[in-house]
């Protein structure tokens, strides 16, 4: 999820593959709420391409969930949404509807104390995009790693601010990296 100033227009989400391609949703009215870029969300579901069909998904901070729903197009077998926002999370439950989607949960809750209280089955995949300005990645990565939330080999997308220094677990490889305009992006695998 990332934020965009107070006076940023209504935008939408579009889905970019899948069983729900070219399907457009609208964004809550929240501020500086967006979707993940198009491009970047290309690039991220070209790397999971193999792993998506049948991975149980976790979009932890969700705001739009553009990266849960892209997941759920893509054949994932389930996705949890976690977002505080309460109309962001209405909103991801509308598009859930709309969609016919049963294999989601969308659980109004802050991302760490989710992630501190949780026990639920393990993850493949875990989208990490909490809002920049609040400073969340390496609280929220140290709570995956002390949760045990991620299976054994499962994939951690990470979203920063190109300029951010990321310090991610010393049992997580890297896996790819990328950056577009601001924003930093890269896969990494647990070990």
């Amino acid at each position: 999820m990332q934020r965009q100033s107070k006076n940023s227009q209504k935008s939408s989400l579009r889905i970019i593959g899948g069983q729900w391609r070219g399907r457009k949703l609208s964004v809550a009215d929240a501020e500086g709420l967006r979707p993940t870029g198009d491009r970047v969300r290309e690039t991220l579901f070209n790397w999971l391409a193999p792993w998506v069909p049948g991975a149980r998904c976790l979009d932890l901070f969700a705001g739009t969930g553009a990266l849960g729903l892209e997941a759920l197009s893509r054949g994932a077998a389930h996705t949890t949404f976690i977002e505080t926002h309460p109309q962001a999370a209405t909103t991801l439950r509308d598009h859930l509807n709309t969609l016919g989607c049963k294999q989601a949960d969308v659980l109004r809750n802050d991302g760490i104390a989710w992630l501190n209280s949780a026990t639920p089955a393990p993850y493949d995949i875990i989208f990490v995009d909490p809002p920049f300005a609040n400073d969340l990645w390496e609280q929220a990565l140290t709570s995956i790693e002390q949760c045990a939330v991620a299976s054994a080999q499962a994939l951690v997308y990470i979203e920063t601010p190109v300029d951010h220094a990321l310090t991610t677990p010393s049992n997580w490889q890297p896996l790819k990296s990328k950056t577009a305009g601001k924003v930093r992006f890269g896969l990494w695998q647990v070990a």
